[in-house]
């Protein structure tokens, strides 16, 4: 009999332990900006190498791997590519859905988080846009600035039931909380201020992790709109998941914000990062890139033990939608592409609509290393609503007015195809929004001439340190210095001196307080006064940041309500009425200061079209060669500068 009951105990004890196992999925998908189409609106044509209704394959296949799978998305959806804009302007439309909510309601999402980038439209907007969401958006350190209170739901306790590694069906309570950046009351200060506040992420995580636990949640998921930085947490860091990754009680993280792909080589390197398991201070993690180039998949293994549900083992990845060979790996989910029809078309016909005619092409292909038509053009825009803005302000009209804008579509993002194309002849509102991507808008800044040579220094960074006495090859550009960074000033006339170590890292941060890089700066031919003050035309990232000298609310003089890029369009619309065509000329106000050494080899990634080298051919104001065709696939070009 003892024998018999010490079976049966035996037995029923290791039942228990095999339906104790199980195997859960965590898919992601993050920084779609609203590219949910396979298609580029700006220059109205197919495009495979990103966009959630080819993600949607990846995604299927990879639930249909496992038993069991949650998918979440980790915010700035609601801005970044025409649709967005489109979207805007169907929103007063009764019964209003967002078309990412419609994509994302058909695909059956779990919960999303929101990003920074979700508030660029306002508060109002992105209520009224969250209410189609077919499930739970969440964010946890966004409060009242009255109350303190929560604005969005903190975090997401779902009680699930999955089936174990024997067959079992078991439940749990997964909690899935959300962070953004606390940035935003800086970005996006004039739909935010007095409205809301933002906390620092940890901190927020450390108070409110115990909480969810308190509730009941088994495994804790963290949807951080935020990036990795090896360096220690700061309080409000931006870059805010080492810090996160080392608040007890969290089992696993989905990243974004920051546009990279992780686990990858970029992060070997980093202090606390395990890339071949993807973990961060032991903590399972994925980011997947931006625009659904990628989607994130995290395998965890889970036991039950007598104090609950414990992670004892997990594999991260990001898929990418294409191959080495930048082949697509899917094709479209054909159910969403129909779904979205309509939105597509609508989106095309908004960005159609004709603005003016531009007398010579457009193309930002050297806007890295010299003066640019695509800058130029905006800056000019700038300057001409400013000085029109001032006309009758005796306090402001007098000043020196300058502008400064970036090369959003430089080839950012590494990818060879993301340059600002537009055509000689009819232009529509479609160019202005290649011109200028983001619904940013306007601020004048009055700072100093002091500020301003600070500013220009911060901006060179993005050059790498050239040896002028190598005859090795040098890469003129430091490809993780971000190219909205490189801001172009106008107004002022300047060289950069790339032989000098960087003032400034990539966050303006002083690093070497005794070199310089900016050479005779002028203003009308006269060296720039360090005291003598100037108007500059920004966008109100730019303005509120506070990153680059002379920004930051002190330093505002007025805010309009208007967009860069309305601005922008409307100075087409006008040139084009007053002079019949838009004039876009580089001024070439900054140069490169020259090198003289024959033999030096100096090299410049950029487009491998054919377009490309007869622009670069035409316009280059240096000797450039071509070389090859990179494995990123871009062309090379050797640069002389003597």
């Amino acid at each position: 009999m003892l024998r018999t009951l010490i079976l049966l105990v035996t037995g029923f004890l290791l039942m228990t332990a095999q339906a104790a196992t199980l195997q859960l999925r965590v898919l992601e998908t993050t920084d779609l900006h609203v590219n949910i189409m396979d298609f580029d609106y700006y220059k109205d044509r197919p495009m495979d190498q990103y966009g959630l209704v080819r993600g949607a394959t990846l995604i299927r296949q990879a639930r249909d791997e496992v038993a069991n799978s949650l998918l979440v998305d980790n915010g700035d959806l609601l801005q970044g590519s025409p649709m967005g804009d489109y979207a805007v302007s169907q929103s007063g439309e009764e019964g209003w859905v967002h078309p990412v909510y419609k994509a994302m309601n058909r695909m059956q999402y779990d919960v999303a988080n929101l990003g920074n980038h979700d508030f660029n439209y306002g508060l109002d907007y992105l209520r009224k846009a969250i209410q189609g969401a077919g499930f739970p958006v969440i964010s946890a350190n966004v409060l009242d600035a009255a109350t303190g209170d929560h604005v969005f739901k903190p975090y997401l306790i779902k009680p699930c039931v999955f089936t174990d590694t024997a067959g079992n069906q078991q439940s749990l309570n997964v909690g899935f909380i959300g962070f953004l950046p606390p940035q935003i009351m800086r970005w996006d200060r004039e739909h935010l201020e007095g409205r809301v506040t933002a906390r620092d992420i940890a901190e927020t995580a450390t108070t409110l992790v115990p909480k969810m636990r308190a509730e009941g949640t088994d495994i804790v998921i963290a949807l951080s709109h935020s990036g990795f930085d090896s360096e220690p947490h700061e309080p409000m860091a931006e870059q805010a998941v080492n810090g996160l990754s080392q608040v007890p009680g969290i089992d696993a993280i989905v990243m974004g914000h920051a546009h990279k792909v992780f686990p990858g080589p970029v992060f070997e390197n980093d202090i606390g990062v395990d890339i071949k398991r993807g973990t961060i201070n032991g903590v399972p993690a994925v980011m997947p890139g931006f625009w659904g180039n990628h989607i994130g998949v995290i395998d965890l293994t889970l036991e039950k033990h007598a104090s609950g549900w414990h992670v004892v083992d997990s594999h991260s990845e990001a898929r990418p939608l294409t191959g080495p060979d930048h082949k697509p790996l899917v094709e479209a989910d054909t159910e969403l592409v129909a779904a979205l029809a309509e939105d597509h078309e609508g989106t095309r016909a908004f960005v159609g609509r004709a603005i003016g005619e531009a007398c010579s092409e457009i193309y930002s292909y050297l806007a890295l290393i010299q003066d640019d038509p695509s800058i130029q053009i905006v800056n000019d825009a700038q300057i001409d609503y400013v000085r029109r803005a001032v006309s009758d302000n005796d306090a402001l009209n007098g000043l020196p007015i300058l502008a400064v804008s970036a090369p959003f579509k430089a080839g950012g993002q590494r990818d060879p195809a993301n340059y600002t194309e537009v055509e000689k002849g009819k232009l529509s509102f479609r160019n202005a929004v290649d011109l200028y991507p983001f619904p940013n808008t306007l601020v004048v800044l009055k700072i100093t001439g002091a500020e301003l040579k600070e500013w220009l220094e911060c901006a060179a960074g993005q050059f790498n340190q050239i040896d002028p006495s190598s005859h090795e090859p040098q890469m003129l550009i430091d490809n993780h210095f971000p190219n909205h960074n490189f801001d172009v000033i106008d107004g002022v006339e300047y060289q950069i001196d790339v032989t000098q170590p960087a003032r400034y890292d990539d966050h303006c941060r002083l690093i070497h307080p005794e070199t310089e890089r900016i050479k005779a700066l002028a203003w009308q031919g006269q060296p720039v006064n360090p005291g003598q003050h100037f108007l500059v035309a920004a966008n109100n990232y730019r303005a509120y940041g506070g990153k680059f000298a002379g920004t930051g609310a002190e330093s505002v003089v007025f805010a309009s309500p208007e967009e860069n890029r309305e601005i922008l369009a409307d100075y087409i619309e006008r040139q084009t009425r007053e002079q019949g065509v838009v004039r876009a000329a580089a001024d070439h106000n900054w140069q490169l200061a020259p090198i003289t050494n024959p033999a030096l080899d100096l090299r410049f990634e950029t487009s491998p079209s054919t377009k490309a080298a007869r622009f670069i051919e035409a316009h280059a104001r240096h000797g450039m060669t071509f070389l090859h065709e990179n494995d990123d696939g871009f062309a090379v070009y050797r640069v002389a500068f003597h």
